[in-house]
């Protein structure tokens, strides 16, 4: 896939048609195509967009863009952000041009799309084992010597699945492998001791397609979570990427792969890795955080390493589910008609953030979500709440990775209500 390639699949996106497939655009808007509809600049409330609609903020996206592009550059990190959150080529672009090394991803699907889109380095955060996707991967590395593709590798068995799937290839450049190492007993996916990392190095070794490129992990995973268990955790891998440079497992590479990084304790991974000692060839330290690009309302909010570090910045939600009042059967209740296909409601409910009626927006005082079934928000009202049928609800969202999946174009807006633009994803 070439770059130019990549461009035009992006431009094409614009070329696509509004229709019953995308829900909350405007009625109105049918057959026109994408490009045409964020030319109009649109306003979200006064134009027609019936709820629910979800809305992605230009001024917040944009400024989480800029924070971690800078806070990576400080502390001398790569960065290949998660693009699994998205799903959403469009940001996949934006990620690189604001500096990213690469996309991270977790399945071949996902790899498919960012290649389509012109994606040159990906980062698969999973021991790739399926056959067929292997051939393809091999297929694209073949093809296009620009492409860099690097997955885990977490066990002997998957390395000779995986040998055995790209043997009949003939492919002359080898899939680049990384060995995740577990986050502790209990984990979810890694080698449990680093006996049995040397002994799945070994395997890659043994084999003439795979090439073992370095190490990984992922700190999330660490078992009753503090600082002190993640910083050891993290100590550990970076032990390990310096006995396998010891033994001579690098040998013949131009760079050793240091990867670890979700989006609860990246500051205790920038702190570990700067203290990555000289080894006998340079160090990648691939930071691979994800849910920044929207935030959220709910648990990154409450687990954001820039709470810690308040001096680094501040990420902000980016996220805005907007819905209307269907019902108000009771001085202590009201009905809206979003819910659980539109709403991310795996850790935590929506939070009702702001009440719209006449162009006039305040605080949603009073107002508080209490469950969701498939297409209704349970609201409890306090005494006094003023609220009525009719009105919109702005909703903030907890966990950006299931807020994306439910939406397949998503309106971008100014503060002021003006849509700019249209986010494609695909899931």
């Amino acid at each position: 896939m070439s770059l130019d390639t990549g461009t035009e699949a992006l431009a094409r996106l614009a070329e696509e048609r509004v229709d019953h497939r995308f829900k909350g655009l405007p009625p109105d808007a049918e057959g026109l195509t994408v490009g045409e509809l964020a030319a109009q600049r649109r306003n979200l409330f006064t134009d027609g967009f019936p709820t629910p609609v979800l809305v992605l903020s230009a001024e917040r996206l944009e400024h989480n863009l800029a924070l971690m592009e800078t806070y990576t550059e400080r502390h001398g990190l790569a960065f290949a952000p998660h693009g699994k959150t998205s799903m959403a080529p469009q940001l996949f672009h934006r990620q690189t041009a604001r500096g990213a090394w690469g996309i991270t991803l977790a399945v071949p699907h996902q790899v498919r799309v960012a290649r389509a889109f012109g994606t040159r380095r990906v980062f698969l955060a999973n021991e790739l084992v399926d056959a067929a996707a292997l051939r393809w991967i091999a297929a694209e590395l073949e093809r296009d010597a620009d492409f860099r593709f690097v997955c885990y590798v977490d066990s002997v068995r998957g390395v000779g699945l995986m040998d055995a799937a790209l043997k009949p290839t003939g492919v002359s450049r080898p899939v680049d492998v990384v060995v995740e190492l577990a986050a502790g007993e209990g984990a979810r996916t890694g080698v449990r001791t680093e006996a049995e990392c040397a002994a799945v190095a070994d395997a890659v070794a043994g084999t003439r397609t795979l090439r073992l490129v370095g190490v990984a992990g992922y700190e999330g995973e660490v078992p009753r979570a503090d600082p002190d268990r993640v910083h050891a955790y993290l100590r550990r891998l970076v032990a390990l990427a310096v006995e396998f440079d010891k033994a001579g497992r690098f040998a013949g590479l131009d760079e050793v792969v240091v990867t670890a990084g979700g989006s609860a304790w990246f500051d205790a991974v920038a702190d570990v890795f700067a203290g990555i000692p000289e080894l006998s060839l340079p160090v990648l330290k691939l930071l691979r955080s994800g849910a920044y690009v929207s935030h959220d309302d709910g648990r990154y909010r409450e687990v954001t390493p820039f709470n810690r570090v308040p001096e680094e910045g501040a990420l902000e939600p980016a996220f805005r589910l907007w819905a209307q009042i269907v019902s108000r059967p009771s001085p202590g209740q009201a009905f809206a008609n979003a819910g659980k296909r539109d709403a991310a409601h795996d850790l935590d409910l929506p939070v009702a953030q702001v009440i719209r009626r006449a162009g006039t927006e305040r605080p949603a005082t009073g107002v508080s979500v209490t469950g969701l079934s498939d297409q209704h928000a349970w609201l409890s009202t306090d005494p006094g709440a003023d609220l009525e049928v009719g009105d919109w609800i702005g909703l903030g969202l907890s966990h950006p990775c299931t807020s994306f999946d439910k939406w397949q174009l998503i309106p971008v807006a100014e503060a002021d209500g003006t849509v700019v633009d249209y986010i494609r994803t695909y899931f």
